[in-house]
């Protein structure tokens, strides 16, 4: 199956719907802001760049029941932000594993896979190596934030 990062015949219009898919979750972000009843808070930054996200994550009986994110960032960043946020929703910490795991395979392979939903049209970072830790600082963001709420720990977002 062609993929957007191999250059196949077909993937044209693949990649060009991709592209749009990240456009609009960068102009248009979902789940941007603040969460008041956070139980676990994390932030994390790229100093070459100058990403910075930080995911808080409400999570209720095992289960993420909400996550939002605030920062800055290029299109890569704040897209992927967006979209995991809708993506973790409703799920638990060992679903989220999978899910980072299979990303990361993405990212190697540049396959797009469709068990991520939306996060699928990240797969043509694959290409571009530099934007590699674009795609994964929100990643690691979520997943700081999911183990301080595991731990137990309730923190407050700076202001």
């Amino acid at each position: 199956m062609p993929t957007p990062a191999s250059g196949g015949a077909g993937t044209a219009g693949l990649a060009a719907l991709y592209q749009e898919r990240i456009l609009n979750h960068y102009r248009r972000p979902r789940h941007k802001g603040a969460l008041e009843h956070a139980t676990g808070v994390h932030g994390v930054k790229n100093p070459l760049c100058g990403d910075d996200v930080s995911v808080a994550v409400c999570v209720s009986d095992g289960i993420v029941a909400d996550a939002r994110y605030t920062g800055t960032g290029c299109s890569i960043m704040q897209a992927t932000a967006s979209m995991l946020m809708e993506a973790v929703r409703g799920r638990t910490p060992g679903e989220i594993d999978e899910l980072a795991r299979r990303f990361d395979e993405m990212l190697v392979s540049g396959a797009a896979d469709d068990t991520l939903g939306e996060l699928a049209a990240l797969a043509g970072v694959a290409g571009f190596r530099a934007r590699h830790k674009c795609a994964l600082l929100p990643w690691k963001a979520l997943l700081g934030a999911i183990s301080q709420s595991a731990d137990g720990s309730r923190i407050r977002p700076s202001p």
